[in-house]
């Protein structure tokens, strides 16, 4: 029926697998939960250990690191269902009948996405910029969603059939964080597969820090050029490829990249501060793009 699959860097993942015990328990499926530490050599790791008194539950601690998405498509070779339910170690589980409201979604379709939240209060000023983006960016109810089903996928909180993952798996020849949904979400609209969206929303629990955030994004940009130079992605896929690849026709990226270059600082000090801003950000972003463009 159904394998819960956990990838985890350096976080206590104990409370997050009893719930879904207790839930996949309740409902009398088949189920199994595989949590695999990415060798964070983490002193959480002596919680998680609990995982494995669990009934049908593991917990493995990998000696050497793998990187997000070769974890991720590890998890899945080892899995042994119809159905995998991707999702991330530092989520939380927010409604008691969450893996019952897959169970009666999963008819009929490939891929079933049920959402994310971020708390409706940000823990610190310190982690803003990556509440904000969350907030009022990322969170988006099933009937937005569904407008465009692929582009708004992102595989944390994903139930996805096996033999339909099998097909595209996570690209490991990227080894930088960022865009790895973004990819396979991609493969998956080649492939014409079946995509819905439900309101099943997890919570987002482990809130990076501005400056941990603004790093993550760095690298994300730099993968997502690189999948835009090798052809990998359609450039209707992305808005922010549409809008850099007309600003790259018209021949403007060498003014955004010098623009960017002079202000980067005072960006930075706004997206560090208490208070980012979120079209900033988004200047950022662009800029960013622009200069590795240009550098390259």
């Amino acid at each position: 029926m159904l394998s819960i699959l956990v990838p985890i860097y350096n976080y206590n993942v104990y409370p997050l697998v009893l719930e879904l015990h207790k839930q996949c328990m309740d409902c009398g499926i088949n189920f199994e939960i595989l949590c695999q530490d990415d060798a964070s050599k983490s002193n959480f790791n002596a919680f998680n250990e609990n995982v494995n008194a669990l009934s049908n539950c593991s917990f493995v601690s990998l000696k050497e690191n793998l990187a997000h998405r070769k974890n991720r498509n590890s998890l899945a070779e080892q899995a042994k269902f119809e159905y995998l339910l991707f999702i991330d170690g530092d989520s939380i589980i927010i409604h008691a009948r969450y893996i019952k409201k897959y169970i009666d979604n999963l008819h009929d379709f490939d891929v079933v996405y049920g959402g994310r939240l971020h708390p409706e209060k940000c823990p610190s000023d310190n982690q803003k910029l990556r509440w904000k983006y969350g907030k009022f960016i990322e969170d988006k109810s099933a009937e937005n969603r569904k407008k465009k089903p692929c582009q708004s996928l992102l595989f944390n909180n994903t139930v996805i059939k096996k033999d339909c993952f099998n097909k595209v798996k996570f690209d490991t020849n990227k080894k930088k964080y960022g865009h790895d949904d973004t990819q396979l979400s991609y493969q998956l609209s080649l492939l014409k597969s079946k995509v819905n969206h439900i309101e099943n929303p997890v919570e987002h629990g482990d809130i990076d820090s501005n400056l941990v955030y603004l790093n993550k994004t760095k690298e994300s940009l730099e993968n997502l050029i690189s999948l835009y130079e090798e052809e990998k992605i359609d450039i209707e896929f992305v808005r922010l490829i549409q809008l850099y690849h007309f600003l790259k026709r018209t021949k403007s990226t060498f003014i955004i990249s010098n623009t960017h270059n002079v202000f980067e600082k005072y960006l930075l000090q706004n997206l560090t501060g208490n208070n980012p801003n979120l079209f900033l950000f988004n200047w950022f972003r662009i800029g960013y793009l622009c200069s590795i463009s240009y550098k390259n």
